[in-house]
């Protein structure tokens, strides 16, 4: 057995367990035991948060200063209740509200000893300089076709900062937040909505009124036909293929005539114009406008003859213009040139018309005008006033002197633009050229074009009866120019060298910045027939479309005629510029065609070109292979006096094609002739007994409007609505 401890050895053993709980056994220094922590201290308030006054839309700042153990929490509190994400020694309010008056903030201070509560500090809050929002221009009502957006606006004063919050029967439109709001696209399901604002501000809000919207259905696409521009087309045709309801079946005087006259307060020199199925307000309607000498403007309703609007183009102080000492418009000058419309312009569509005046200092005005086709209303801060200025060769400039020109020559719209054209009052010096662009939606001035700059104010103008320009798919515009001075000598490139374009037919470039002269025909014995006032400016020109010749070629035609009795065709890709020996470089030319010479426009339908001479028939050339038969194929028994007839053309595609013309007599006379035969006259406005479809006094250069079944015609007093008999 092992050995017992030896008593030395046990005494040791007893020693160091006896002294295990107070020192290390074994060698080493030791370390005595540490000292309990000193008991936390409980937070107190040192400073409390004392009261705060602000003004409306101001913030206030409360502060407290506490004692106790760190670290130190901070609850602030508004009115007993916690306030989200306020844990500093100081809490800053966001803007306060007049509502915000008499709130009380506290702040709750712990740690892990405790918590104490401040005391509660008042927050006053005071009305703010400016005041409470108030609503000065309430939301209005509308009235929009399915599919189209809808737009409220307000107007309120106040203090700023001035909040919106636009609701729909009631609620809150999300982001709907600013003083105008605009829908999205409405569905007839939204008819009957109500919109309101609330405006907000520091000292307090306002909720707008009511503004009910209403949706109608949209016109069913191709219900109807519109009549936008002279002789329905950019080409100048005269065409409209969409006609159902005339035909030469029902044409005739015991189915057809006068259903209404519409009374206007001067001379109708402009055609008619006509818009299908226009909303106004919640009824649609089938539109006619007219424009007056007078300066007054018109939409009637063409199928109860209801006036929709009327407005007058004068400003204040002004009067028409006095006839200028000629007799081609008389008794004064008012709107003489055909409007042009554009139904997507605007809010509803616009009508652009010009207008010719006199102030009480004797000032003659030109104006551009662009109105609401709904209610006649100025559009894009118009009107403007129509000047311009031109280079001349030399240095120096030529000025536009509105007194010394008219807006004979229908208005055309292309690309955005307006474009004018001027003609002179008889002849009367100093006159020139003058084509002057308006952008569409600003009516600020685009272009400017002088064709006889340096022609000393001996023109040539622009006037082709009331015809417009025409214009092609590229952006070329083409016009006849009248009688003038035109320099024989040529550039290096065939052109006049001074740039003055008498008696030619032009097409004009567009595209670039400047609009130019690009091409040009003018026939050999220009200087002789300006001279002798023969000028081929008296007709107006009309494009052809596509054709091929007999090499299968396509060519792109226009044609024209004046007062020199030929008919010219031009190859609009080449049209031969001047030739001083002879007209060989014109596509074609009928010499003496047309007898009587023509004031007037020609019209196009079936391979097939319609003109009237004065004094003349209605005659009918075939086109074949690119080129006119030079033997009528037709021609009515009828002959017109002075100026002539410009056609119009109705039909249902090629089918049920009639010639409609205007005969300028005392009453005046409606005709209608069968397009595949003139001599078949299907019906005139004297056939009737007991003059049941007389119309008015005659009027000059008028061009009938054919659309959904009815025929718009100008008079001095009237517009004539003919159409099948109830």
């Amino acid at each position: 057995m092992k050995d017992k401890l030896k008593p030395k050895h046990f005494l040791i053993f007893l020693s160091c367990a006896l002294a295990l709980t107070l020192f290390a056994c074994g060698g080493g220094d030791s370390t005595p035991a540490s000292k309990p922590p000193p008991a936390a201290q409980a937070p107190s308030i040192a400073a409390q948060p004392a009261d705060q006054a602000v003004a409306a839309g101001q913030t206030a700042t409360f502060t407290v200063g506490a004692a106790g153990t760190s670290p130190l929490t901070y609850q602030w509190q508004k009115s007993g209740a916690a306030i989200g994400a306020a844990n500093g020694a100081s809490y800053t309010t966001p803007a306060a509200a007049l509502t915000d008056s008499g709130a009380v903030f506290s702040v709750v201070v712990s740690n892990t000893a405790g918590s104490v509560t401040s005391r509660s500090a008042k927050l006053t809050v005071t009305a703010a300089a400016g005041g409470a929002p108030a609503i000065t221009t309430q939301p209005a009502p509308q009235t929009i076709v399915a599919g189209q957006t809808a737009t409220f606006s307000v107007t309120a004063t106040g203090a700023a900062p001035l909040t919106y919050q636009w609701q729909k029967n009631g609620a809150a439109i999300s982001t709907a937040t600013l003083s105008t709001y605009t829908t999205p696209v409405v569905a007839a399901a939204d008819s009957g909505a109500l919109y309101r604002v609330v405006v907000t501000n520091p000292s307090g809000n306002v909720t707008s009124s009511t503004a009910l919207l209403t949706v109608a259905a949209a016109p069913p696409p191709g219900s109807g036909t519109d009549v936008v521009t002279y002789k329905n087309d950019l080409a100048r045709t005269g065409q409209n293929l969409t006609e159902k309801i005339l035909t030469p079946a029902n044409v005739s005087y015991t189915k057809f005539g006068l259903l209404r006259t519409l009374t206007v307060d001067g001379k109708v020199d402009a055609q008619p114009l006509y818009l299908s199925q226009l909303l106004i307000g919640t009824t649609a309607h089938n539109v006619v406008f007219t424009a007056t000498e007078n300066d007054s403007a018109y939409a009637f309703d063409s199928d109860t003859g209801a006036v929709l609007w009327k407005v007058s183009l004068l400003l204040t102080g002004e009067v028409q213009s006095d006839s200028r000492s000629c007799d081609q418009i008389v008794p004064q000058i008012g709107v003489t040139s055909t409007p042009v419309i554009d139904r997507s312009a605007g809010a509803h569509g616009a009508i652009y018309v010009v207008a010719m005046s006199k102030d009480a200092s004797g000032n003659y005005h030109q104006r551009l005008h662009a109105l609401d086709v709904t209610s006649g209303a100025e559009l894009f801060a118009g009107p403007k006033e129509i000047t311009a200025s031109y280079a001349v060769n030399g240095g120096g400039t030529t000025t536009f002197d509105p007194s010394q020109y008219e807006e004979r020559s229908a208005l055309l719209l292309l690309n955005g633009v307006v474009y004018t054209t001027w003609t002179s009052h008889c002849d009367s010096n100093p006159y020139t050229g003058w084509i002057i662009g308006y952008d569409e939606t600003s009516l600020v001035q685009k272009s400017v074009l002088n064709i006889a700059p340096n022609s000393a104010g001996g023109g040539p103008a622009i006037w082709m009866a009331g015809g417009g320009p025409a214009a092609d798919s590229s952006g070329n515009i083409y016009l006849l120019a009248a009688n003038g001075v035109f320099e024989t000598t040529l550039d290096a490139n065939g052109f006049p060298s001074l740039g003055d374009y008498g008696n030619s037919f032009l097409k004009i470039a567009t595209t670039g910045q400047t609009p130019s002269v690009a091409d040009y025909f003018t026939m050999f014995n220009e200087v002789a027939e300006s001279a002798a006032d023969t000028d081929l400016g008296s007709g107006g020109e009309m494009l052809l479309p596509d054709l091929t010749d007999s090499t299968n070629t396509v060519r792109h035609l226009a044609i024209g005629a004046g007062k020199d009795t030929n008919i010219y065709i031009v190859n609009r890709d080449s049209m031969g510029k001047f030739n001083a020996a002879n007209n060989s470089q014109v596509w074609q030319e009928l010499p003496g065609a047309l007898p009587g010479g023509v004031w007037a426009t020609p019209a196009y339908f079936n391979g097939t070109v319609y003109y009237a001479d004065v004094g003349g028939t209605l005659k009918a050339f075939a086109v074949v292979n690119a080129k006119l038969i030079a033997t009528p194929s037709s021609q009515s028994t009828k002959a017109f006096t002075y100026p002539g007839t410009a056609p119009v053309v109705s039909a249902n595609g090629t089918s049920n094609g009639i010639i409609w013309t205007h005969e300028n007599i005392n009453p005046a006379v409606l005709h209608a002739y069968d397009a595949t035969n003139l001599a078949n006259e299907l019906y005139n406005s004297n056939q009737a007994t007991n003059g049941r479809d007389h119309f008015g006094v005659n009027n000059r250069f008028i061009s009938p409007s054919v659309a959904d079944g009815k025929v718009f015609v100008g008079t001095q007093t009237t517009v004539a609505v003919f159409g099948l008999l109830p």
